[in-house]
Order: structure tokens, then sequence, then C-alpha cells
């Protein structure tokens, strides 16, 4: 196989000749695996299979970078590399890569919940075997794969190997507690580094090259079963990251790289004090100034990876809430207006065709939002657990929707289950669900999956909890809370036929 897909090849042909499709969201972490986190290897393939037998045609997946502390896929230390915890230890064992006494002394692993601290470490020892081996691999034609991958994916891999080596040579600390030289390195700088550090950068390269290896076998193998891929990213970027240590002017930040004001949210239906995210804005003007290029970069390198895009909080590029740097909460926050159609009309130009993007548009939304959301085509969201805990909000309950072009959800990875959901609704709720639906709520996300499919939405999308009728602890993210996230599993075991077979049943009957 290749190791780079072109832009043409990344049209998404599978889903547009569908007026209705379904499929599942569900984060690769959560496969199961022998290695302590899901991966690229026979659970996702498995997962695949189940897609295709259940008459699914969509998989939906979280942002793909490598995740810092506190383990969010939406704070990564890059917008463009991806997460070496995805890699499979099985298909490097199969690559001659590992051996199995190099598994010897694997740790006993919970097949329901990830432990992050002792994967990371596991993980790593074997990546750093497998480039050894590598390094000393007689393969010349993985060889030369390599260094086509290096010299085509250079553009952003050369400054997230050195950023990344460069950590670890300062033991982890966030780049801005370098030295000076190195916070705000020139050319000669950055060359002099890489000299230093080229042991590290090449161990990095060589991580990236499998997962991107890896990751198109995978997405391969999808679009032979027909199921398209659903990618997803952050609007914002981490604070500790190459994005920013690269290239500053791109962001708000004073002279010595801290941010000026940071992104967040005012109070919504998660939090009566907003949430704060703390990423750094962005200087819209400057992206301006240079045509939107690391934009049109940006969604290039993860239209290359997946057929569809989800954008983390759509209504940023309509007006961002702006938090001055230090402040506890964000409360204390403006609406600053945004890019808005001036960077997806450069994004279009320049990749030469209607760009397959799904808008997140949850949160405080306003007419000139939805009204910019439609003008580009974007799909919008409808979360049904939004629709039921408020009855008066039409936006959200199946019966009022007035645009096909929209995606029906059960519940997000922001969410709660929906049996975790349903069993802390007051009873008037639980009662008006019961009555739409006429059930009896013992199985409440099987019937939303049902109020889903039979929703005029284009698109239906549910978790995988939901599908397997999970509670409360099965739960993915919490926002607003920093620790015990996105550690969901499931087990093989969990696929059962009785369940694949009701999901094609549904999915038939409502023509999807």
């Amino acid at each position: 196989m290749n190791a780079k897909l072109t832009t043409a090849e990344t049209e998404p042909v599978i889903v547009k000749e569908r007026a209705r499709v379904s499929g599942i969201l569900v984060h690769p972490t959560s496969f199961p695996s022998s290695y302590g986190i899901g991966d690229m290897g026979q659970g996702a393939y498995d997962f695949i299979d189940f897609l295709e037998k259940s008459g699914q045609h969509l998989w939906q997946i979280l942002p793909l970078g490598p995740t810092g502390f506190g383990d969010s896929p939406y704070q990564s230390f890059s917008s463009f590399a991806g997460q070496p915890l995805l890699i499979s230890p099985g298909k490097l064992l199969k690559m001659q890569l590992l051996t199995e006494e190099d598994f010897e002394d694997m740790p006993e692993w919970d097949p329901k919940k990830v432990d992050y601290g002792a994967v990371i470490e596991f993980k790593t020892a074997l990546l750093k075997k497998a480039w050894a081996a590598f390094y000393h691999t007689p393969d010349k034609t993985l060889l030369e794969e390599f260094e086509t991958f290096c010299e085509e994916e250079k553009d952003w891999l050369d400054d997230y190997t050195l950023f990344m080596a460069c950590k670890d040579y300062h033991e982890g600390a966030s780049w801005m507690e370098w030295e000076k030289e190195l916070r705000n390195p020139a050319g000669k700088t950055k060359q002099l580094w890489r000299e230093k550090l080229k042991e590290g950068i090449a161990y990095y390269s060589f991580v990236q090259f499998i997962f991107q290896k890896q990751w198109f076998e995978l997405r391969e193998y999808a679009h032979e079963h027909d199921i398209a891929i659903i990618g997803d990213i952050p609007i914002f970027v981490a604070p500790d990251s190459a994005d920013i240590w690269a290239d500053k002017k791109l962001f708000q930040l004073d002279s010595k790289g801290h941010p000026r004001a940071v992104a967040g949210v005012p109070p919504d239906y998660f939090s009566a004090t907003g949430q704060l995210w703390g990423n750094p804005l962005y200087d819209w003007d400057y992206h301006e100034e240079t045509g939107y290029q690391w934009w049109i970069r940006r969604i290039r390198r993860q239209l290359a990876l997946t057929d569809y895009l989800r954008i983390d909080h759509f209504r940023g590029f309509e007006a961002y809430w702006s938090v001055p740097a230090g402040e506890e909460t964000a409360i204390n926050g403006q609406w600053i207006k945004g890019p808005g159609h001036a960077l997806f009309d450069a994004v279009k130009k320049e990749l030469g065709k209607d760009l397959p993007i799904f808008a997140e548009d949850l949160g405080v939304i306003t007419p000139d939002v939805e009204r910019l959301r439609d003008e580009l085509g974007f799909p919008g969201m409808k979360v049904l657990q939004f629709g039921f805990g408020d009855m008066d909000d039409h936006n959200y309950i199946p019966h009022f929707y007035t645009t096909t072009n929209c995606i029906c959800y059960t519940g997000t990875h922001d969410n709660d289950t929906t049996m975790g959901w349903y069993a802390q609704q007051p009873e008037i709720v639980r009662d008006r669900i019961r009555r739409y639906g006429n059930t009896d709520g013992n199985l409440v996300s099987l019937d939303f999956i049902r109020f889903c499919m039979g929703s005029i939405a284009k698109y239906a999308i549910f978790p995988m909890q939901d599908l397997l009728v999970l509670g409360s602890e099965a739960r993915m993210n919490c926002p607003g809370v920093a620790q015990a996230n996105w550690t969901f599993r499931y087990t093989a075991e969990d696929l059962t036929d009785e369940r694949c077979e009701w999901l094609l049943q549904t999915t038939r009957l409502y023509n999807r």
C-alpha cells in the first residue's frame, strides 16, 4: 500500500449514494485488545465486520492525535500526528518488529477500562523495541516506504518530531519551560537541536510511519466493506503542542508565548459557570493574511485519514468566546467575531471540492451561526437527550426536524449514556419518553436508537454504549471533570449475533 493517499482518494464516495444512512460512534481506544487499550489490530477489523453485518455504513471516531495530560483526544500534542497508543503490537509482531519474548512481562489488563499510566509505559517500551528492530531490518521495501513517508509528510512531521524529542530531553516539561533559545527557535537553532536529538527524532518519525501505515490499512478495509469513517478535529489546539511551539504567529500570545486570552464557552447545559478550556485563541487576522494555509493543511491532512470530518465547536468560526487569561471560570468572557465564510471558502478553493464536513453546532447557537452552517451546506447535530430533557426545545425532537441535512444522535461522547441519563431524569421526563415511544423504558437506549433511525435526518449515529445498553459507568467523558475520562472499553463478547440481528432489522425497517 502507498504510504500516502492523494486528495482525490479522499472523496467520500460511499455514503453520497444513500439518502439515509446510520452508524456507530466509538473511538479505537475502546476496541477489544490484549494490550490494555483498543488499537488497530483484530478488534478494529472485527468491529468493521460487525458494522457490515448489522447494515451500518458509518463509523465515527474522536480525534486521532497523540494525547498528553488528561488523555483527552481534544488536547493533543499535534493537529497532524497520530496517536501512538493506537498502534497494534500484534501487527508489529507479524511484521517481525517484535517477538513473543517482548510480551513476557505484560500486565494484567482490565478489559472494560483503560489504565493510561500503565498502558503508556508498556506500549512505549514496545514501540522502542520495534524501532530498534526496524533500524536493522533487512526489509528494503519497508525502509523505502519509511523514507517516502518522511519526505511526503515533512511539512508537519519535522516540527512535530523535534518537538517530541525536545519534550523527552526536558523530561516531559511544557515547551514554555524550556530554555529561552528553544522556546522561540530560529532556523539555525532548530538545526542544531535536530542534530543533537537525531535519534529521538528518528524514533518519533518511525512511530508516525507505523501509525499511518496501520491506519491506512484499516481505512482500506473499511472501504472494502462499504464503511465510511467520520473523523473529528477540535477547533482549538492544546497549549503544549507542536502547533503553537512551531508557529506562534497563528495565535493570540504575548511576547513570552503565554496566551492573552483563552477559549471556552459561557454557562450552558453542561456547566453553570461555563467551560474554561484554556486553549490559546487564533489570530484570525494573521490567518487571513496567509490565506488560511495552516487550516488548509490541517483539513487536508485529516481528510487523508478519514472520509468525513466533524469539526468540534463549529460556532466558534462565526463568533468565539474569549476569556481573559487568568480567569478561574468562563463567565467573564465575550463573543468575538470569527472568520466565517472566508476560511471555508479558502479551504474549498484549495481542495477543489465540496467539503465533507459535519458541524458540531451544539450549545449557544445564534441565527448567525445557523446561517453560516446552512450557507456552507454543512449538516448540523440533533441530540435526542437535549430534546427529551426539555420538550419545549423543538430543535432536538424528531417530529420537529425541518431538514434532512442533519445528524441525529442519541447522545455524544460528552453526554452520559442514554441508560445513565434516563435513570437520572425526573419522572415527568421519563413518562414523556415512555409515551412518545410506546415503551416501558427498560431498554431506553434502544428506543432512542429507533427514534434516530426513524427521524428524517440523513445521518443517524449512536455511541456503542447505547447499543450495548450500558449505564453511567460506561460514560466516555464528563465535561469539566479532569480525571477518569476516555477509559471505556467493550469486549468481543459484547457484539453478539442477537445484537447484530436487532440492529440489522431496525436499520432495514427505517430504510437506512
